[in-house]
C-alpha cells in the first residue's frame, strides 16, 4: 500500500514538469508579446527601445530552455511574476482570491454528495419505484440545463421576486446559497446517475448471493457491501469535479459576481495579463493532480483490491 501511494506521488513529477513546459512555451506561441501587453497594460507607448529593454527584464532574449529552468525555479520559489495590471506579485493575487473558490467548490460538493449518495443508492435498490423515476428526471434535468441560465432563475426567482438571498457578493452564508446550488445541479444528476448504475450492476455479483446464502442482514448487504463498492465510479467523478471546481468555475462567478479565481483568469485573458494566465494554467494543473492522487487513495482505502493489482502488475 505505501508503494502504491509512493508511486502515484512520483507520478505527479513529470507531469506538473509537462505543465511548466507548456506554461513557458505559451509565451513562444502566442502572438501576445508580453513586453508589449505589458507596456499596454502600464499605459506606456510601447517603443523599439523600451520593448528590447522590458524583454531583457523578462529574460524573453534567453534561449528556450534557459527560460524554462528559471521558470521552474521561480514556481518552486513561489514566485509567478508581477502582474500587469495590479503591479503586485501574482501569487499574493492569487491567495486572496482563491479562498472564495475554494468556499464555493466544498459547498457545492458537499450538497452533490449529499442528496446523490441517498438518492442514487435508494433509486439503484428500488429500481422502477416512484424515487427511481424522480431520480432519472432530475438527472435529465440537471444534465440538460445550462449552468448560467440556471444561475439566472435562481437569481430571478429567490433574489429579484422572493428577496430571499442577495444577487451578488460574498460574505454571508446567504451569498453561498444560490451558485453554490447552480453548481451543484449538474453534479447531482452526474453523481446519482453513475451511483444508480454501479448500484444495479454490483446488485447481479455473486458475493450478493453469497452473503444472502450466508444469512446477513439485507441491510448490512446493501450498506456495507454493494453500496462500498458501487460508490467507487461516484468518487473517480469526485475527483475529477473537484479540480475542476477549484480552478475556478467561471461561469457561475462570473453570473453571481463572486469574487473567485476563475473570475481572475477571465480578467487576466481580457487584459492580457500573461504572468497571471501562466500561473493559472499551473495551478489548475496542479489541481487536478492533486485532486485525482487524493482520489486514488481514497479508493484505495474503501478497496484495498486496487493496491493488490497494482502489485500484481509490476
Amino acid at each position: 500500500m505505501g508503494n502504491y501511494i509512493l508511486k502515484r506521488i512520483m507520478s505527479i513529477i513529470p507531469v506538473f514538469l509537462l505543465a511548466a513546459l507548456l506554461t513557458t512555451g505559451m509565451v513562444h506561441l502566442s502572438s501576445v508579446d508580453p513586453a508589449e501587453a505589458y507596456l499596454t497594460a502600464a499605459h506606456i507607448q510601447p517603443t523599439d527601445e523600451i520593448l528590447a529593454q522590458k524583454r531583457h527584464e523578462f529574460g524573453l532574449d534567453q534561449p528556450f530552455f534557459i527560460q524554462y529552468a528559471n521558470s521552474i525555479m521561480k514556481i518552486c520559489q513561489l514566485d509567478f511574476g508581477i502582474s500587469y495590471v495590479s503591479n503586485k506579485p501574482v501569487w499574493d493575487e492569487v491567495i486572496y482570491r482563491i479562498p472564495a473558490t475554494i468556499q464555493l467548490a466544498i459547498a457545492s460538493i458537499l450538497i452533490a454528495v449529499f442528496v446523490s449518495v441517498p438518492l442514487g443508492f435508494l433509486a439503484g435498490v428500488k429500481k422502477g419505484s416512484a424515487i427511481d423515476h424522480f431520480s432519472r428526471l432530475l438527472s435529465f434535468f440537471g444534465a440538460s440545463i445550462p449552468t448560467f441560465w440556471l444561475g439566472y432563475i435562481l437569481v430571478f426567482f429567490f433574489s429579484v421576486k422572493l428577496n430571499l438571498f442577495p444577487v451578488e457578493g460574498i460574505g454571508t452564508w446567504q451569498h453561498l446559497v444560490l451558485p453554490s446550488i447552480t453548481l451543484a445541479l449538474p453534479l447531482i444528476a452526474m453523481y446519482t446517475r453513475l451511483l444508480r448504475a454501479s448500484v444495479l450492476e454490483n446488485l447481479q455479483q455473486p458475493y450478493v448471493l453469497f452473503a444472502r446464502t450466508r444469512g446477513l442482514k439485507e441491510k448490512t448487504i446493501m450498506t456495507k457491501h454493494v453500496l462500498r463498492i458501487a460508490i467507487s465510479p461516484m468518487i473517480t467523478g469526485l475527483g475529477m469535479n473537484l479540480g475542476k471546481l477549484l480552478t475556478g468555475t467561471i461561469i457561475v462567478e462570473s453570473v453571481f459576481s463572486w469574487p473567485g479565481f476563475g473570475r481572475y483568469f477571465i480578467e487576466a485573458i481580457f487584459n492580457r495579463d500573461i504572468p497571471v494566465i501562466q500561473c493559472y494554467v499551473l495551478i489548475a494543473a496542479s489541481l487536478f493532480i492533486l485532486s485525482n492522487l487524493i482520489v486514488d487513495i481514497v479508493q484505495m482505502y474503501i478497496d484495498p483490491r486496487i493496491s493488490r493489482k497494482e502489485g500484481q502488475h509490476r
